[in-house]
């Protein structure tokens, strides 16, 4: 039997890639008239050519494929996939094309670490620094310019506008006071929430240091939880830590959910000692051999 000329099937899919934009693998096995296992097959293939480029990003499991020249459509899938703290970092980060690390909040920074396809980290004058995917490094230093600018025009106008203020009636200037007081307790309580996320943050990171773990993905960061994928070993595992003192049966459900999603083992960390109800649990469940059902 004359084997098949492949080529024609990798130039149908170039095709496809270069008029559709960024695709899922099933979106290209329906175009190519192929069972989804040989369209994937294809795609490796073209991918180890670097004829195609594949993101980092997942979209009900699988990867998306594009071709050199067509980023920008990826900003598609961002909007429609990515999840919480990482969508809000990927928004942030395109309105303000760059940030600088150190002066976000610890769940952003943890965010804009996973997100790869859409934050690009360099460093200046000793600081990380992540720029949007489609703006340019060189772009940074007008960045930086562009608000002290603002600031100045703010300031003048504040100045132009201050002695109307003055002639306005006492009721009024209470009412700012009020207004400025609010924001002030807002800011303080935002900070204090930072300042406690960063310091569980750190303190996750040095007891992976302590028990010999490396990081190899930032899953997710909640107030509550921080989600990591790492390495024990050489064995990578799906590691969550609870930013509690004790942990309950939901919580060890959840972090098996999470590393069920990826087919791997888990680990918790966790500022206290489980619950005894939930040790007694524990207990319980490793001498359990199995769970049948009388019929």
């Amino acid at each position: 039997m004359p084997t098949q000329d492949t080529k024609p099937i990798k130039e149908s899919i170039m095709d496809f890639l270069k008029t559709n934009g960024p695709s899922l693998p099933v979106q290209i096995s329906r175009e190519i008239k192929m069972d989804s296992i040989f369209g994937s097959a294809f795609l490796s293939e073209l991918l180890s050519q670097k004829r195609i480029k594949i993101t980092n990003m997942k979209v009900g499991g699988s990867p998306v494929y594009y071709v050199e020249g067509t980023e920008a459509q990826l900003e598609k899938y961002a909007q429609e996939y990515l999840k919480s703290k990482e969508k809000d970092a990927f928004l942030l980060l395109k309105e303000k094309k760059f940030l600088v690390d150190i002066e976000q909040e610890p769940s952003i920074r943890v965010a804009l670490r996973s997100i790869k396809d859409f934050a690009k980290p360099f460093e200046k004058e000793n600081k990380i620094i992540w720029r949007y995917f489609l703006s340019k490094e060189n772009e940074y230093k007008l960045s930086e310019e562009k608000p002290k600018e603002e600031t100045k025009e703010i300031i003048h106008l504040e100045e132009t506008e201050k002695k109307p203020e003055i002639k306005e009636e006492k009721p009024k200037e209470e009412k700012i006071t009020k207004k400025k007081t609010t924001k002030k307790k807002t800011s303080t309580k935002r900070k204090s929430q930072e300042k406690k996320n960063e310091k569980f943050f750190n303190t996750v990171k040095e007891n992976l240091i302590k028990n010999q773990m490396e990081i190899t993905d930032i899953m997710g960061f909640s107030k509550g939880h921080l989600t990591l994928k790492v390495k024990e070993k050489g064995e990578e595992k799906i590691l969550v830590a609870y930013n509690k003192k004790r942990l309950t049966e939901a919580d060890i459900i959840t972090a098996h959910k999470k590393a069920k999603e990826h087919e791997l083992n888990y680990i918790i960390f966790s500022l206290g000692e489980p619950a005894k109800k939930t040790n007694s649990f524990i207990e319980a469940i490793r001498d359990l051999s199995s769970i049948k059902k009388i019929e």
